[in-house]
């Protein structure tokens, strides 16, 4: 009986949390060092056996409808919708990891952030990686490189 209402209580209360984390996405980052982040964002528990590449893309889906809903309190940009889909996705059992990368796009520096899943970046437009070097990771159990 618990896990049924628990069940139903963090499905319902899921958009407010994915809303409230990426709204405090640029405090969290005006407070924290970067080799400090994955401590962050990578969930304490995981119990959860790995979702399919479906119920991913879903949640990938809906997680990005979220952060459009939340505007103007949620941010626009690689950063907040990189780390909240990280540690969503993470939650959920997703096996995915966080890439930060450099580049210069039409001769100016540009920087970038994207998710990783199964070796290809996920719900991206276009593929970063021909435009960005990587530079940092954030990887499951807080794994960087």
């Amino acid at each position: 009986m618990r896990s049924s209402w628990w069940s139903r209580a963090r499905e319902t209360l899921f958009p407010v949390r994915v809303v409230l984390f990426a709204a405090l996405v640029p405090l969290l980052l005006r407070l924290c060092k970067l080799p400090s982040l994955p401590f962050w964002v990578e969930p304490r528990r995981r119990s959860l056996p790995p979702p399919g590449p479906d119920r991913i893309a879903a949640l990938t889906e809906r997680i990005d409808e979220l952060l459009i809903a939340g505007r103007p309190a949620v941010r626009t940009g690689c950063m907040v919708r990189g780390l909240t889909l990280y540690r969503f996705l993470r939650q959920a059992g997703a096996d995915v990891s966080l890439r930060f990368g450099v580049g210069t796009i039409r001769g100016d520096f540009a920087a970038h952030c994207w998710i990783v899943y199964c070796g290809e970046p996920l719900a991206e437009t276009h593929d970063p990686r021909p435009l960005f070097t990587e530079t940092w990771k954030i990887g499951p159990a807080g794994e960087t490189a």
